[in-house]
């Protein structure tokens, strides 16, 4: 699968990383499985670099709307986006609704910025950082 994450309860953290071409399904899977594991709160970097999709605006719609009813059920951790200028421009309809919450939220260029920036929120992501 084009998308990798990890979830770490110790460190409060996750980090999501995607290769390759990446579907709404597989979004659904990681937004599932940070619900089930209540790792919403949690600070999240999502390296979307390498990353690509095909998915249409009604999928990122969808996405978007889906993310956004998870910002009524608690806090929303703070979120590190590593994306180049094109690649943000294909998601700004959910980046839209990702800012609506109640969070820190910023687009970096490279990994390190982002990590770098979410240590400064409060701790470190994991004992390799």
């Amino acid at each position: 699968m084009p998308l990798h994450w990890t979830i770490d309860p110790e460190f409060r953290f996750v980090s999501v990383v995607a290769k390759g071409d990446v579907s709404r399904l597989e979004v659904e899977q990681l937004l599932d499985e940070m619900a089930s594991r209540e790792a919403m709160a949690y600070r999240k970097l999502f390296d979307g670099w390498d990353g690509d999709t095909a998915m249409g605006s009604e999928d990122l719609l969808a996405l978007g709307v889906r993310m956004r009813a998870h910002h009524a059920l608690g806090p929303m951790g703070p979120l590190a986006l590593v994306l180049p200028d094109k690649k943000a421009e294909i998601v700004v309809p959910i980046l839209g609704m990702l800012a609506a919450a109640d969070r820190p939220m910023r687009i970096f260029e490279t990994s390190q910025k982002a990590r770098r920036w979410l240590v400064s929120l409060g701790g470190p992501l994991s004992r390799s950082v």
